[in-house]
Protein backbone atom coordinates (compact mmCIF):
# COMPACT_ATOMS: atom_id res chain seq x y z
CA UNK A 1 0.00 0.00 0.00
CA UNK A 2 0.85 3.45 -0.82
CA UNK A 3 1.71 6.29 1.66
CA UNK A 4 3.07 9.96 1.45
CA UNK A 5 5.43 11.80 4.38
CA UNK A 6 6.31 15.32 3.50
CA UNK A 7 6.56 18.15 6.03
CA UNK A 8 3.18 19.01 5.40
CA UNK A 9 1.33 16.32 4.12
CA UNK A 10 0.87 12.01 6.09
CA UNK A 11 -1.23 10.29 3.99
CA UNK A 12 -2.02 6.29 3.91
CA UNK A 13 -0.58 4.01 6.71
CA UNK A 14 3.16 4.23 6.67
CA UNK A 15 5.36 1.32 6.55
CA UNK A 16 8.54 2.85 8.87
CA UNK A 17 10.74 0.09 7.84
CA UNK A 18 10.57 1.45 4.12
CA UNK A 19 10.43 4.90 5.10
CA UNK A 20 13.88 4.60 6.44
CA UNK A 21 14.98 3.20 3.34
CA UNK A 22 13.50 6.23 1.55
CA UNK A 23 15.14 8.95 3.75
CA UNK A 24 18.16 7.09 4.39
CA UNK A 25 18.07 7.18 7.93
CA UNK A 26 19.00 4.22 10.86
CA UNK A 27 16.82 2.03 12.56
CA UNK A 28 17.02 2.62 16.55
CA UNK A 29 18.56 -0.17 17.46
CA UNK A 30 18.56 -2.26 20.86
CA UNK A 31 22.04 -1.44 21.54
CA UNK A 32 21.29 2.47 21.12
CA UNK A 33 18.60 1.52 23.58
CA UNK A 34 20.52 -0.09 25.78
CA UNK A 35 23.23 2.36 25.91
CA UNK A 36 20.63 5.41 26.52
CA UNK A 37 19.44 3.24 29.21
CA UNK A 38 23.06 3.08 30.85
CA UNK A 39 23.61 6.62 30.49
CA UNK A 40 20.87 8.15 31.81
CA UNK A 41 20.82 5.47 34.74
CA UNK A 42 17.33 4.26 34.96
CA UNK A 43 14.39 2.97 33.20
CA UNK A 44 13.72 4.39 30.03
CA UNK A 45 10.27 5.91 28.98
CA UNK A 46 7.67 4.29 26.96
CA UNK A 47 8.31 6.36 23.67
CA UNK A 48 11.72 4.47 23.61
CA UNK A 49 10.65 1.31 25.44
CA UNK A 50 7.94 0.82 22.86
CA UNK A 51 9.78 2.35 19.75
CA UNK A 52 7.57 5.08 19.39
CA UNK A 53 11.16 6.65 18.51
CA UNK A 54 12.41 4.35 15.73
CA UNK A 55 14.64 6.22 13.55
CA UNK A 56 17.80 8.19 13.71
CA UNK A 57 20.41 10.23 12.32
CA UNK A 58 23.81 10.50 14.10
CA UNK A 59 22.25 9.52 17.81
CA UNK A 60 24.89 6.74 18.65
CA UNK A 61 27.21 10.23 17.67
CA UNK A 62 25.50 12.21 20.40
CA UNK A 63 25.78 9.89 23.28
CA UNK A 64 29.37 9.20 22.47
CA UNK A 65 29.70 13.22 22.68
CA UNK A 66 28.06 12.89 25.91
CA UNK A 67 30.25 10.19 27.15
CA UNK A 68 33.14 12.04 26.25
CA UNK A 69 32.16 14.99 28.13
CA UNK A 70 31.96 17.11 25.03
CA UNK A 71 27.51 17.10 25.10
CA UNK A 72 25.22 18.19 22.95
CA UNK A 73 21.87 20.57 22.64
CA UNK A 74 18.43 20.19 21.98
CA UNK A 75 16.04 21.87 19.80
CA UNK A 76 12.94 21.17 18.38
CA UNK A 77 9.53 23.42 17.13
CA UNK A 78 5.49 23.53 16.71
CA UNK A 79 3.93 25.02 13.88
CA UNK A 80 1.55 27.47 14.93
CA UNK A 81 -1.24 26.93 12.89
CA UNK A 82 -4.70 26.02 15.19
CA UNK A 83 -4.74 23.84 18.40
CA UNK A 84 -2.19 21.70 19.35
CA UNK A 85 -3.89 18.02 20.37
CA UNK A 86 -2.60 15.22 21.68
CA UNK A 87 -0.06 14.13 19.46
CA UNK A 88 1.68 17.21 19.14
CA UNK A 89 2.57 17.20 22.45
CA UNK A 90 3.82 13.55 22.98
CA UNK A 91 7.32 14.76 21.10
CA UNK A 92 8.03 17.00 23.90
CA UNK A 93 7.14 14.89 26.89
CA UNK A 94 10.25 13.06 25.15
CA UNK A 95 12.53 15.64 24.63
CA UNK A 96 11.61 16.92 28.13
CA UNK A 97 13.04 13.71 29.08
CA UNK A 98 16.06 14.02 27.15
CA UNK A 99 16.83 17.00 29.05
CA UNK A 100 16.62 16.35 32.41
CA UNK A 101 18.66 12.96 32.18
CA UNK A 102 21.17 14.90 29.81
CA UNK A 103 21.20 18.24 31.59
CA UNK A 104 21.17 19.82 28.32
CA UNK A 105 19.93 23.08 27.24
CA UNK A 106 16.93 23.26 24.95
CA UNK A 107 16.03 25.54 22.03
CA UNK A 108 12.07 25.62 20.92
CA UNK A 109 11.63 27.48 17.56
CA UNK A 110 8.06 28.55 17.45
CA UNK A 111 7.59 29.10 13.38
CA UNK A 112 4.64 31.43 12.86
CA UNK A 113 6.34 32.98 9.87
CA UNK A 114 6.32 29.47 8.50
CA UNK A 115 2.62 28.85 8.81
CA UNK A 116 1.59 32.46 7.07
CA UNK A 117 3.69 30.94 4.30
CA UNK A 118 3.04 28.00 3.42
CA UNK A 119 -1.01 28.03 4.68
CA UNK A 120 -2.34 30.55 1.75
CA UNK A 121 -5.98 31.11 4.73
CA UNK A 122 -3.53 32.32 7.91
CA UNK A 123 -2.79 35.74 8.39
CA UNK A 124 0.14 36.51 10.26
CA UNK A 125 -2.13 38.26 13.09
CA UNK A 126 -3.32 34.28 13.49
CA UNK A 127 -0.50 32.49 13.28
CA UNK A 128 0.78 34.86 16.32
CA UNK A 129 -1.97 34.57 17.86
CA UNK A 130 -2.09 30.28 17.66
CA UNK A 131 1.90 30.50 18.88
CA UNK A 132 1.14 31.83 21.83
CA UNK A 133 -1.47 29.96 22.72
CA UNK A 134 0.85 27.04 21.51
CA UNK A 135 3.60 28.25 23.71
CA UNK A 136 0.98 27.55 26.60
CA UNK A 137 0.68 24.30 26.13
CA UNK A 138 4.43 23.59 25.32
CA UNK A 139 5.28 25.40 29.20
CA UNK A 140 2.84 23.34 30.40
CA UNK A 141 4.46 19.70 29.80
CA UNK A 142 7.55 21.05 33.00
CA UNK A 143 10.79 22.13 31.13
CA UNK A 144 13.38 23.79 32.95
CA UNK A 145 13.12 27.42 32.13
CA UNK A 146 16.71 27.89 33.03
CA UNK A 147 17.94 26.00 29.98
CA UNK A 148 15.14 26.06 27.90
CA UNK A 149 14.50 28.89 25.00
CA UNK A 150 11.26 29.28 23.21
CA UNK A 151 11.54 31.93 20.41
CA UNK A 152 8.71 32.86 18.03
CA UNK A 153 10.18 33.34 14.64
CA UNK A 154 8.06 37.17 14.33
CA UNK A 155 8.96 38.28 17.81
CA UNK A 156 12.76 37.02 17.75
CA UNK A 157 14.06 38.75 14.67
CA UNK A 158 18.39 38.13 15.44
CA UNK A 159 17.27 34.47 13.94
CA UNK A 160 17.19 36.30 10.41
CA UNK A 161 21.01 36.84 11.08
CA UNK A 162 21.61 33.37 11.69
CA UNK A 163 19.69 31.98 8.82
CA UNK A 164 21.82 34.41 6.29
CA UNK A 165 25.12 32.00 5.94
CA UNK A 166 23.03 29.04 5.83
CA UNK A 167 20.85 30.94 2.85
CA UNK A 168 24.18 31.37 1.33
CA UNK A 169 25.05 27.66 1.33
CA UNK A 170 21.99 26.31 -0.37
CA UNK A 171 20.72 27.06 -4.08
CA UNK A 172 17.61 26.51 -5.14
CA UNK A 173 18.66 23.08 -7.21
CA UNK A 174 19.60 21.57 -3.61
CA UNK A 175 16.38 23.29 -1.76
CA UNK A 176 14.40 21.77 -5.22
CA UNK A 177 15.53 17.88 -4.57
CA UNK A 178 14.68 18.10 -0.71
CA UNK A 179 11.14 20.00 -0.92
CA UNK A 180 9.80 19.74 -4.44
CA UNK A 181 9.53 23.49 -5.17
CA UNK A 182 8.89 24.69 -8.36
CA UNK A 183 9.07 27.95 -10.11
CA UNK A 184 5.43 28.44 -8.88
CA UNK A 185 6.80 28.33 -4.85
CA UNK A 186 6.36 31.54 -3.05
CA UNK A 187 10.10 33.12 -2.53
CA UNK A 188 9.38 32.82 0.93
CA UNK A 189 9.01 29.43 1.13
CA UNK A 190 12.00 28.68 -1.00
CA UNK A 191 13.77 30.78 1.78
CA UNK A 192 12.25 29.54 4.77
CA UNK A 193 14.57 26.02 5.02
CA UNK A 194 17.84 28.49 6.34
CA UNK A 195 15.52 29.74 9.28
CA UNK A 196 14.38 26.39 10.32
CA UNK A 197 17.78 25.20 10.45
CA UNK A 198 19.31 28.33 12.37
CA UNK A 199 18.91 26.56 15.78
CA UNK A 200 21.37 23.97 14.69
CA UNK A 201 24.01 26.47 15.38
CA UNK A 202 23.04 27.96 18.58
CA UNK A 203 25.92 26.27 19.91
CA UNK A 204 29.02 24.88 18.88
CA UNK A 205 28.09 21.28 20.36
CA UNK A 206 25.78 18.73 18.41
CA UNK A 207 22.72 19.32 18.21
CA UNK A 208 20.07 16.64 18.94
CA UNK A 209 16.25 17.54 17.21
CA UNK A 210 13.45 14.88 18.88
CA UNK A 211 10.81 15.17 16.39
CA UNK A 212 7.98 13.56 13.80
CA UNK A 213 10.24 12.14 10.92
CA UNK A 214 8.11 13.94 8.64
CA UNK A 215 10.63 16.99 9.14
CA UNK A 216 13.68 15.14 8.55
CA UNK A 217 14.46 16.80 5.34
CA UNK A 218 14.94 19.85 6.59
CA UNK A 219 17.75 18.50 8.75
CA UNK A 220 18.89 16.26 5.64
CA UNK A 221 19.66 19.36 4.03
CA UNK A 222 21.19 21.49 7.06
CA UNK A 223 23.49 18.06 6.82
CA UNK A 224 25.12 18.85 3.43
CA UNK A 225 26.47 22.36 4.22
CA UNK A 226 27.14 22.20 8.60
CA UNK A 227 30.69 21.20 8.17
CA UNK A 228 31.72 23.88 5.76
CA UNK A 229 30.38 25.98 8.56
CA UNK A 230 32.66 24.97 10.89
CA UNK A 231 29.64 23.10 12.90
CA UNK A 232 28.28 19.82 13.28
CA UNK A 233 26.08 17.93 10.91
CA UNK A 234 22.15 17.98 12.99
CA UNK A 235 21.53 14.64 14.85
CA UNK A 236 18.07 13.47 14.97
CA UNK A 237 15.48 10.91 16.84
CA UNK A 238 12.43 10.64 14.58
CA UNK A 239 8.73 9.64 16.11
CA UNK A 240 6.13 7.85 14.69
CA UNK A 241 2.79 9.52 14.53
CA UNK A 242 0.03 9.50 16.78
CA UNK A 243 -2.61 7.52 15.17
CA UNK A 244 -6.57 9.85 14.50
CA UNK A 245 -9.03 8.90 16.44
CA UNK A 246 -11.03 7.61 13.23
CA UNK A 247 -8.24 5.07 12.06
CA UNK A 248 -4.22 4.19 11.67
CA UNK A 249 -3.66 6.17 8.03
CA UNK A 250 -1.81 9.51 8.21
CA UNK A 251 -2.14 11.14 11.41
CA UNK A 252 -3.42 13.42 14.23
CA UNK A 253 -4.94 16.90 12.37
CA UNK A 254 -5.58 20.07 13.62
CA UNK A 255 -7.86 20.81 10.62
CA UNK A 256 -10.06 17.71 11.27
CA UNK A 257 -11.70 17.72 14.56
CA UNK A 258 -13.34 14.79 14.74
CA UNK A 259 -9.51 12.95 14.58
CA UNK A 260 -7.87 14.88 17.08
CA UNK A 261 -8.61 15.58 21.33
CA UNK A 262 -7.12 18.69 21.66
CA UNK A 263 -5.01 19.83 24.73
CA UNK A 264 -7.60 22.72 25.59
CA UNK A 265 -11.17 20.20 25.17
CA UNK A 266 -13.22 20.32 27.55
CA UNK A 267 -12.54 16.95 29.28
CA UNK A 268 -16.15 15.71 28.90
CA UNK A 269 -16.30 16.74 25.21
CA UNK A 270 -13.18 14.80 24.63
CA UNK A 271 -14.75 11.86 26.05
CA UNK A 272 -18.10 12.01 23.68
CA UNK A 273 -15.64 12.15 20.67
CA UNK A 274 -13.70 9.38 21.87
CA UNK A 275 -16.74 7.00 22.23
CA UNK A 276 -18.06 8.60 19.00
CA UNK A 277 -14.97 8.26 16.68
CA UNK A 278 -12.28 6.53 18.11
CA UNK A 279 -11.76 3.55 15.73
CA UNK A 280 -11.79 -0.34 17.40
CA UNK A 281 -10.67 -3.58 16.43
CA UNK A 282 -13.85 -5.21 17.66
CA UNK A 283 -16.15 -7.42 16.18
CA UNK A 284 -19.46 -6.67 14.66
CA UNK A 285 -21.37 -7.67 17.75
CA UNK A 286 -20.20 -8.45 21.01
CA UNK A 287 -21.72 -12.26 20.75
CA UNK A 288 -18.67 -12.53 17.89
CA UNK A 289 -16.02 -10.94 19.52
CA UNK A 290 -16.51 -12.77 22.52
CA UNK A 291 -16.21 -16.27 20.43
CA UNK A 292 -13.58 -15.04 18.15
CA UNK A 293 -11.75 -12.46 19.73
CA UNK A 294 -10.53 -8.56 18.80
CA UNK A 295 -8.15 -7.58 16.76
CA UNK A 296 -5.97 -5.05 18.70
CA UNK A 297 -3.32 -4.50 15.59
CA UNK A 298 -6.38 -2.75 14.19
CA UNK A 299 -7.62 -0.61 17.21
CA UNK A 300 -6.51 2.83 17.67
CA UNK A 301 -7.66 2.80 20.84
CA UNK A 302 -5.08 0.19 21.91
CA UNK A 303 -2.59 2.12 20.10
CA UNK A 304 -3.06 5.24 22.23
CA UNK A 305 -3.14 3.00 25.55
CA UNK A 306 0.42 1.49 23.69
CA UNK A 307 1.60 5.16 22.84
CA UNK A 308 0.72 7.16 26.16
CA UNK A 309 -1.48 6.45 27.71
CA UNK A 310 -0.52 2.57 29.75
CA UNK A 311 3.17 3.21 31.20
CA UNK A 312 2.79 -0.46 32.68
CA UNK A 313 4.13 -2.42 30.08
CA UNK A 314 2.68 -5.91 31.59
CA UNK A 315 -0.83 -4.00 31.78
CA UNK A 316 -0.63 -3.43 28.26
CA UNK A 317 0.46 -7.06 27.61
CA UNK A 318 -2.74 -8.07 29.79
CA UNK A 319 -5.08 -5.64 27.72
CA UNK A 320 -3.23 -7.54 24.45
CA UNK A 321 -4.12 -10.53 25.97
CA UNK A 322 -7.92 -9.70 26.90
CA UNK A 323 -8.61 -8.02 23.95
CA UNK A 324 -7.40 -11.23 21.97
CA UNK A 325 -9.57 -13.69 23.93
CA UNK A 326 -12.41 -12.28 23.70
CA UNK A 327 -12.73 -11.26 27.32
CA UNK A 328 -12.47 -7.26 26.87
CA UNK A 329 -15.10 -5.60 24.89
CA UNK A 330 -14.77 -2.33 23.22
CA UNK A 331 -17.12 -0.16 25.24
CA UNK A 332 -15.26 -0.82 28.26
CA UNK A 333 -11.65 -0.40 26.89
CA UNK A 334 -13.21 2.96 25.55
CA UNK A 335 -14.45 3.90 28.78
CA UNK A 336 -11.27 3.29 30.45
CA UNK A 337 -9.19 4.94 27.80
CA UNK A 338 -11.82 8.00 28.04
CA UNK A 339 -11.12 8.01 32.01
CA UNK A 340 -6.98 8.10 31.13
CA UNK A 341 -7.56 10.89 28.53
CA UNK A 342 -9.85 13.33 30.50
CA UNK A 343 -7.66 13.32 33.48
CA UNK A 344 -4.74 14.12 31.52
CA UNK A 345 -6.41 16.89 30.01
CA UNK A 346 -7.26 18.19 33.25
CA UNK A 347 -4.14 17.95 35.11
CA UNK A 348 -1.99 19.50 31.49
CA UNK A 349 -5.20 22.99 31.75
CA UNK A 350 -3.70 23.52 35.55
CA UNK A 351 -0.70 23.59 34.65
CA UNK A 352 -1.56 25.62 31.31
CA UNK A 353 -3.12 28.18 33.63
CA UNK A 354 -0.32 28.50 35.52
CA UNK A 355 1.87 29.01 32.46
CA UNK A 356 0.33 32.18 31.42
CA UNK A 357 2.52 33.81 34.14
CA UNK A 358 5.99 31.88 33.39
CA UNK A 359 6.04 33.20 29.46
CA UNK A 360 8.40 35.81 29.97
CA UNK A 361 10.73 33.17 31.73
CA UNK A 362 10.87 31.30 28.57
CA UNK A 363 11.08 34.60 26.28
CA UNK A 364 13.22 36.48 27.46
CA UNK A 365 14.71 36.66 31.21
CA UNK A 366 15.95 32.62 31.47
CA UNK A 367 19.32 32.01 31.91
CA UNK A 368 19.85 30.18 28.67
CA UNK A 369 18.13 33.36 26.89
CA UNK A 370 20.19 36.12 28.26
CA UNK A 371 23.89 34.04 28.25
CA UNK A 372 23.54 31.17 25.41
CA UNK A 373 22.03 33.59 22.79
CA UNK A 374 24.80 36.06 22.11
CA UNK A 375 27.34 33.80 21.92
CA UNK A 376 25.54 31.98 19.12
CA UNK A 377 25.39 34.60 16.53
CA UNK A 378 29.03 35.94 16.23
CA UNK A 379 30.38 32.14 16.06
CA UNK A 380 27.87 31.71 13.15
CA UNK A 381 28.34 35.10 11.62
CA UNK A 382 31.97 34.48 11.23
CA UNK A 383 32.31 32.98 8.14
Amino acid sequence: MEFKVTPWDVEGVVDYERLIEQFGTSPLTEELIEKTAKLTGGELPIFFRRRFFFSHRDYDKVLADYESGRGFFLYTGRGPSGPMHIGHIIPFYATKWLQEKFNVNLYIQITDDEKFLFKEKLTLEETKRWAYENILDIIAVGFDPDKTFIFQNSEFTKIYEMALPIAKKINFSMAKAVFGFNEQSKIGMIFYPAIQAAPTFFEKKRCLIPAAIDQDPYWRLQRDFAESLGYYKAAALHSKFFPPLTGLEGKMSASKPETAVYLTDDPEEAGKKIWKFALTGGRATAKEQREKGGEPEKCVVFKWFEIFFEPDDEKLMERYRACKSGELLCGQCKRELIERVQKFLKEHQERRKKAEKLVDNFKYTGELAREQWDKAIPEALKD
